[in-house]
């Protein structure tokens, strides 16, 4: 069985974050394990207070899992200040983990800082590098190129600079465009549109998060990573387009569902 490692911050409600990501991981059929970053007191209304786990026992978690059952592929989520990340990276090379999938957690979908703001820095210097991808919302590859995106041409743009800064693929997300929810792949040279109509669903809690850890799920199996992303776009789609329907603010998705590879 392929095995999928998350090291992310957590979600007491379930819908984004260490949580998702295993649930993600159990619908593919794989073995998920979770290293923690970060514990966080959120649910659908909001994000409340949080606290970091120190750096040297997230290595420590890291170590753990490598040494142990080595994963075929790592997510990566909130990784939240620059001691943590240094220590994912080290921890990460050292092990020459492989299939990294990054999704840049920088400000929650109510609006909230989920890192601190020295850890952009970090993030580019020590994570890029090491990552196979990068998927920022527009909001984050925003933050990291220093222009707005609002347009598919900026899009483009902005995949094409992230993808100098890091040396790898990068997913620029859609989902906050006017009109639809189509997300731009830059991998090898190569642009790939991936469309997709906009589902009338408030409840997107955790869609970052679900459709990261889902590529590195397919990833892990051998998939391209073209074919990673195209399956993984259409599983998060058939997620939201469920349904759920949970909690006083945005809910979380519902993650065992049917879907067309």
């Amino acid at each position: 069985m392929e095995t999928v490692l998350s090291i992310a911050g957590t979600d007491p409600t379930g819908g984004a974050g260490i949580q998702a990501d295993l649930k993600t991981f159990e619908a593919h059929g794989l073995y998920g394990m979770a290293v923690i970053t970060v514990v966080i007191a959120q649910n659908t209304t909001g994000v409340f207070d949080m606290q970091a786990v120190p750096a040297e026992l997230v290595a420590k978690q890291i170590d753990c899992v490598f040494e142990d059952i080595r994963p075929d592929a790592v997510k990566l989520g909130m990784l939240y200040d620059a001691d943590i990340i240094r220590a994912v990276a080290d921890r990460l090379r050292a092990h020459h983990a492989k299939n990294v999938v990054l999704d840049p957690v920088m400000i929650s979908s109510s609006g909230h800082l989920l890192s601190k703001a020295s850890a952009m820095h970090a993030l580019q210097e020590e994570i890029f590098p090491i990552c196979t991808l990068i998927t920022p919302n527009l909001h984050e590859a925003s933050a990291i190129c220093g222009y707005s995106i609002q347009k598919r041409a900026e899009m483009k743009q902005a995949a094409c600079d992230i993808a100098d800064q890091a040396g790898g693929a990068v997913l620029v997300k859609g989902g906050h465009l006017a009109d639809c929810a189509d997300d731009l792949l830059y991998a090898g040279g190569q642009f790939y549109w991936l469309p997709a109509p906009r589902i009338d669903n408030p409840n997107t809690h955790g869609t970052g998060c679900t459709l990261s850890s889902s590529i590195a799920c397919w990833l892990a199996e051998g998939i391209s990573l073209p074919g990673s992303v195209k399956r993984a776009k259409r599983y998060l789609t058939a997620c939201i387009r469920y349904g759920l329907d949970l909690g006083h603010g945005s809910g979380p998705l519902q993650h065992k569902v049917e879907w067309a590879e």
